[in-house]
């Protein structure tokens, strides 16, 4: 067994038997994440890094967890593939395990599906320091519970991931990005319509004009294409809209996936406010609802959302106030909320971060931590995301 690993057996063994928690970190480029006050000693993942294997032809790449994403992303840029989820790194210090941890998509998600949706396989550390393996390096390696996805999103609560292997795809031989001017309505009931023909839709973003704009206000919508060559063009000559220079448009949808918008810089530039300044203190919500979910009736004096994955995906600027309104219009929808990036200062619900509406998926969740985790020493305190 390899010296890094084992001490890091040894870490959680000795942590196990102090009962002492401990935090899980990578580049540390998601802390922010839900305003939760991070607590226990720090066991840094990156110590453990390095490509284990890739094999272009088979589409698979295994990594230690604490590789940096961008070393995984540029290896597979080199043979012409990608990570299709797009993981948003939020910084230059994003790792393989914190990608899988936070289990964030970027703006392809709706299209091509979640992170959960590639990975294969997974080895982990643990709350009783035993290095245990789940999947594999193929797609049909399941039998039984599909215990590799349960990592994803569960803010490595369930236990310290030590390597993942993820499926890669092939570079779109075509793509466009088309810009259209409408309001939030016109924007979904082109998404709705679009969905519904066979088009090689792969991302889109609505953003509304000013920063107090309301539900009705006009906006952009930006679609991006991606596919075979003739898909892209005919769709293109079909659905009409301003076709935009794909080298400009390149930086537009990073900046989209890494929440560097002019949107999210005014939306973290409002959570970041002082209070005593006399600036709105704003958190930054994010509402995932269906995607055929209708223009959402915000409180009062709320702004319009940013609109991503087709509609499915709901970002709202607003205060802690209306944090149970935000709950309910989400939940009649068939949708949630949950707190992605905190205002100030302010005291943080755990429950309002992550809700979990449901009494049977709380008890899952925490026979799923007592399980893999029994003494309760990874990341405490973020054991409320499980599965948010």
């Amino acid at each position: 067994m390899e010296p890094v690993l084992q001490q890091m057996m040894e870490r959680v063994r000795d942590a196990a038997a102090r009962q002492a928690p401990l935090r899980i970190r990578g580049g540390g480029s998601k802390d922010f994440h839900g305003g939760v006050p991070l607590q226990g000693e720090e066991l840094d993942t990156r110590a453990y890094s390095g490509i284990v294997s890739y094999e272009p032809s088979e589409l698979v790449v295994t990594a230690r967890a604490g590789t940096p994403l961008a070393e995984v992303e540029t290896l597979l840029a080199e043979h012409g593939q990608c990570l299709a989820f797009e993981p948003p790194h939020f910084g230059p210090g994003a790792t393989v395990g914190g990608m899988v941890a936070a289990g964030l998509s970027g703006p392809a998600r709706a299209s091509v599906g979640a992170v959960r949706d590639f990975v294969l396989g997974v080895q982990l550390i643990n709350g009783r320091a035993e290095h245990l393996t789940f999947g594999g390096q193929v797609m049909k390696n399941v039998a039984g519970y599909d215990v590799s996805r349960l990592m994803v999103g569960a803010w490595g609560t369930l236990g310290l991931l030590t390597q993942v292997s993820l499926k890669v795809l092939p570079l779109a031989p075509a793509e466009a990005t088309l810009r259209f001017a409408c309001d939030q309505a016109e924007a979904l009931g082109r998404l709705h319509a679009w969905g519904a023909k066979p088009l090689p839709l792969n991302a889109s973003c609505w953003t509304p004009s000013g920063a107090l704009a309301t539900g009705a206000a006009v906006g952009q919508l930006d679609v991006r294409l991606r596919g075979a060559v003739a898909a892209v063009q005919a769709a293109c000559k079909t659905m009409g809209g301003e076709r935009l220079d794909n080298a400009d448009m390149a930086a537009h949808w990073n900046a989209c996936r890494e929440q560097r918008s002019a949107w999210f810089s005014t939306a973290r530039a409002a959570a970041s406010a002082d209070p005593s300044s006399g600036e709105p203190v704003l958190d930054v919500w994010r509402l995932s609802v269906p995607d055929t979910a209708p223009v959402l009736a915000l409180p009062d004096g709320v702004a319009a959302p940013l609109v991503e994955w087709h509609g499915a995906l709901r970002w709202v600027q607003a205060p802690r106030v209306h944090a149970a309104a935000l709950y309910e219009k989400a939940l009649l929808v068939g949708g949630s909320a949950s707190l992605f990036i905190a205002g100030g200062a302010q005291p943080i619900n755990l429950s309002g971060c992550f809700a979990v509406h449901s009494a049977a998926l709380g008890a899952i969740h925490q026979r799923l931590r007592q399980a893999f985790d029994p003494i309760g020493i990874f990341n405490p305190a973020r054991a409320g995301a499980v599965g948010a």
